[in-house]
């Protein structure tokens, strides 16, 4: 699944109408929301914004990313 289709799956989970609202939301602050990279798992967590490889507890990989990476912001 792409970066993008993740990050829209993202912004509706967290409640945000688009990616630019919520890094309006988040861009000052020491944690973001980060979405599992793997296909079907839409597990959601907040970590800090530079995560590229964060734990995935529902699927147990090392697929978790930052919205801010997923914008191209970090």
């Amino acid at each position: 699944m792409s970066k993008r289709s993740k990050l829209a799956i993202l912004c509706e989970i967290e409640g945000y109408e688009d990616s630019e609202a919520m890094a309006e939301a988040y861009i000052c602050d020491s944690i973001c929301p980060a979405i599992c990279m793997t296909e079907g798992c839409d597990y959601t967590a907040h970590y800090e914004p530079d995560c590229q490889n964060g734990y995935c507890e529902e699927c147990g990989g090392q697929t978790m990313q930052s919205a801010m990476i997923l914008m191209g912001i970090i």
